[in-house]
């Protein structure tokens, strides 16, 4: 796809969202169901994921872990968020690799340390560019995909989070509650 391309693509979606704001409010979902042993299976749209526990928590090491999930996710979007800005831009990319790393301390996740924090510790994204680009026009390609990937900036400006629960039972649904974080 060439910035042409993007642009027509993109334009009456622009448009539309200007005009009708409430357009693009959208809801994305995820579902999932508690499978065998200690896992739970995870509707990607594309695959089933089962999710189980990292071996550093005792699993097996067979089922997906979702810290892994996560990282993965931060590289789908920063990649796919830096090929659009680059398209965009007309930018020279012959090929890019996107990694992420994060640092976890189980002590945390597992309720031996109450101090350690649970969740990553730090979390880096790594870009390998092949470009001829200068230094200025790959800084502006960057900026821009840290600007508008949605994970990188979920991940660093967090969003409001909730929890709920609906109690099903034999006749139905008998009561629902909802917390904030």
């Amino acid at each position: 796809m060439d910035a042409d391309s993007l642009r027509n693509l993109q334009a009456p979606l622009k448009s539309q969202y200007r005009d009708r704001p409430d357009a693009a409010r959208i809801t994305l979902r995820a579902e999932g169901r508690l499978g065998e042993g200690v896992t739970c299976r995870v509707e990607t749209g594309q695959a089933l994921v089962e999710a189980g526990l990292h071996p550093a928590t005792g699993g097996t090491g067979l089922a997906a872990c979702s810290g892994d999930m996560l990282l993965q996710a931060l590289v789908a979007c920063a990649g796919v968020t830096l090929n659009a800005v680059a398209t965009a831009l007309a930018f020279p990319l012959r090929d890019a690799r996107i990694t992420a790393e994060g640092d976890l301390d189980f002590r945390g996740t597992l309720g031996v340390s109450k101090e350690t924090r649970v969740g990553f510790q730090a979390i880096r994204l790594q870009f390998e560019l092949d470009t001829p680009a200068p230094e200025e026009d790959i800084a502006t390609l960057l900026r821009l995909t840290e600007r508008y990937c949605v994970v990188f900036q979920t991940l660093a400006q967090p969003a409001e989070l909730a929890t709920s629960y609906r109690r099903r039972e034999a006749g139905g649904v008998a009561g629902e509650s909802r917390s904030g974080a």
